[in-house]
């Protein structure tokens, strides 16, 4: 969908969500959503929400205006769900219980799985992260390129889920390899393929949770399994088998692909944003105020899903949802709402500084977490992840750079990675800073798409979109002819630029920025495609 130019109502939000254009960048399909049709019937049906006020409503109403689906309502949600053994566990999942059963698990869970379960894994976190940073620094001290998703984002929360659930870590990365075929498999437009290889991964997850929690039994250790598995001379109350594999199945699923996403997008903010660094470098405060902001712009979950069932009519922005209708909530969406937050597109750890956990200085809520009876269960063991993690790479490798452009997986639900190549830059050396005006020229990108760089999705004017990379010297005389040879002056040219140089001029608006803002709606005439 072109969102500059159509004024008709989309279709299907799930399927352009799904488009090339949007694993690339959703959200300015996001924003049109938002203020053309905020309460979206999908053509499945589903009705979708993208404004905050009615996302943070709807969460907080579960148990209200809305509801799970009840056992035998799951066929009509789910038609594949009467074959489909990953969607009968997560029918059984905590997320998709109302109360009085929700309380219970929830209660159960909870007893063990507390804050203090989870700071005592700190020192277990700064270890993993100090061995995962090791194993990197010789590839990238020889001046190599590393996969930083590959050799931390994703190994770490494996490593830490390890830890908590007391498993073998060569087990954790085989279950671990089956978690995104079953996320690919709960979307709500997967094909038989991919929910026939979530059922596959989900029968592995299944029997070895199983064999671990008798295992925990005969061999008790200080994990959160033999807790659960555990008597309670205080609770007669205990969680039967399949209550508990459900429960440990669902928490590889929400707390896994997620968190690695999170890291990635934390060291994309921190590449983009060097003018933002100061944050990883001072008190805890600082550094709990960079996470949300970075769980606040990119969200690791687009929208929620689990259905959430109108328990009767409900109006908003002048729809009718009707009553048991499908409800899912646009997450992503409602976290760059200017309603709730202010400018949501400029990347701005103030705006959370000093507040309690996922509440912005204006009394907004993050919703990457959820909100109301089913917030994420996991969430301070992500944030804690986050939190140990981001002062050490910056303190270790304060000259990291991509090495190229990261690599997507092409998934509507989760914004996850497949690559994200980083390299250190040589210090002192002559460097250059591209930046390419994407509204002037009316490109994707292309530009700057093969060279190490990252994408700032807004200057503090709000007005021009802008791809910015550091090149090597050897693509000096190369980028400054194409710069000169563009139609519309879409690419600017810093060079010899230090850090604090570079961020000063990135964030300056020159005269010759403001002719060309002025001109950001002229579409390129001569057919530049940008490329380099």
């Amino acid at each position: 969908m072109d969102v500059q130019e159509t004024t008709a109502a989309c279709r299907d939000a799930f399927a352009e969500l799904a488009s090339p254009a949007c694993i690339h960048d959703p959200y300015p399909f996001m924003r049109w959503l938002r203020e053309h049709d905020p309460v979206h019937r999908s053509a499945s049906g589903l009705f979708l929400l993208s404004r905050h006020a009615d996302i943070s409503w709807a969460l907080k109403a579960t148990g209200d205006a809305f509801r799970g689906p009840a056992p035998g309502e799951l066929a009509r949600y789910f038609p594949r769900g009467a074959t489909s053994l990953s969607l009968n566990l997560l029918a059984s999942t905590l997320a998709m219980k109302d109360a009085p059963t929700h309380t219970r698990l929830r209660r159960l869970i909870s007893r063990d799985f507390t804050m203090r379960q989870i700071d005592n894994l700190r020192p277990s976190i700064a270890r993993i992260i100090a061995a995962r940073l090791d194993g990197m620094a010789p590839a990238l001290e020889r001046g190599e390129a590393v996969d930083l998703n590959r050799e931390f984002a994703l190994a770490l929360p494996m490593l830490v889920f390890a830890e908590l659930l007391g498993m073998p870590q060569d087990d954790m990365f085989g279950l671990a390899a089956g978690i995104g075929a079953i996320l690919e498999g709960l979307s709500p437009h997967a094909s038989d393929p991919q929910l026939a290889a979530a059922d596959a991964a989900s029968a592995t997850a299944q029997a070895y949770l199983g064999d671990l929690m008798q295992r925990k039994r005969t061999d008790p250790r200080h994990d959160i399994v033999s807790m659960l598995v555990g008597a309670h001379d205080d609770d007669a109350d205990m969680l039967s088998d399949a209550e508990l594999v459900s429960m440990l199945w669902g928490m590889l699923l929400g707390g896994f692909a997620t968190t690695a996403a999170t890291i990635n997008h934390a060291v994309l903010a921190m590449l983009a944003y060097p003018e933002q660094r100061h944050w990883l470098q001072g008190d805890a405060a600082g550094v709990e105020a960079f996470v949300e902001e970075v769980l606040r712009c990119d969200a690791p979950a687009m929208f929620s899903s689990i259905p959430r069932i109108a328990q009767r009519d409900i109006e908003l922005g002048g729809v009718v949802i009707p009553k048991n209708a499908d409800v899912r909530v646009l997450i992503a969406a409602g976290n760059r709402d200017p309603d709730a937050f202010a400018d949501p597109d400029r990347f701005d750890p103030a705006r959370f500084y000093g507040t309690s956990p996922g509440m912005s200085i204006d009394g907004k809520i993050m919703l990457s977490f959820g909100h109301g009876i089913h917030f994420c269960l996991g969430a301070q063991l992500a944030r804690v992840q986050l939190a140990e993690s981001l002062p050490r790479i910056q303190a270790r490798f304060p000259t990291l750079a991509l090495a190229e452009q990261p690599t997507r997986e092409p998934s509507a639900f989760l914004r996850t990675f497949r690559a994200l190549p980083v390299r250190l830059r040589a210090q002192g050396g002559a460097e250059m800073r591209v930046v390419v005006d994407q509204d002037l020229c009316g490109t994707t990108g292309q530009c700057v798409l093969t060279l190490p760089g990252t994408f700032r999705q807004r200057e503090p004017d709000g007005v021009a979109e802008v791809c910015v990379a550091t090149v090597p010297q050897a693509l000096h005389a190369t980028v400054r002819l194409a710069a000169s040879q563009c139609p519309v002056a879409a690419i600017r040219v810093i060079e010899n630029a230090g850090d604090d140089e570079r961020a000063s001029a990135d964030l300056t608006s020159s005269p010759v920025e403001a002719e060309r803002h002025a001109a950001k709606d002229q579409r390129n005439p001569e057919g530049h495609d940008g490329t380099v």
